[in-house]
């Protein structure tokens, strides 16, 4: 499974916005950050996935369109996609694992007191499973794919990294 784009596009980008990424690890970081993007947003992108249940990545899509109305081709990965999907590469390369979050129920604290000072956290977003509370989104990301996305399903509060 190849994630969006290709290893030289993303150096090519990191380099036109002023990001050092060392060389060797472009590959492995572009298909984390493709799989961020699927895994994200991948039930809000319009259309169904070209290839069906056995495509590998959400793009190439059939029957999408951006918020205007204008027709996605068939065989296209728009270029919000691969820019997106390089910014969360640049992410996990910056702070590997951040992308992928692990919540574990039994440790999740919903009060702590220490001497006279008390907290309680909040248990996760009504209507989301701590999962998805916890799932960090990037604000660039976020305002790449925001004409792509759709608002079906809750979209999750937002945890800028």
């Amino acid at each position: 499974m190849a994630g969006y784009g290709d290893d030289a596009g993303f150096q090519q980008w990191a380099s036109e916005n002023g990001y050092d990424v060392p060389s060797g690890t472009v590959a492995a970081a572009r298909q984390r950050g493709s799989s961020y993007i699927d895994a994200v947003y991948g039930e809000r992108f319009p259309g169904e996935p070209a290839g069906g249940i056995e495509q590998d990545r959400s793009w190439p899509r059939v029957n999408a369109t951006d918020k205007w109305g204008n027709a996605i081709a068939v065989d296209a990965v728009p270029a919000r996609v691969i820019h997106a999907s390089y910014h969360a590469a640049l992410q996990e390369l910056q702070s590997l694992g951040s992308l992928e979050p692990v919540v574990v129920a039994a440790e999740r604290v919903k009060r702590e007191k220490v001497g006279p000072l008390e907290t309680e956290y909040m248990d996760g977003v009504e209507g989301q499973d701590a999962l998805a509370a916890s799932t960090p989104l990037l604000a660039a990301v976020e305002g790449l794919l925001e004409p792509l996305l759709t608002p079906v399903g809750g979209f999750p509060a937002m945890m800028v990294v």
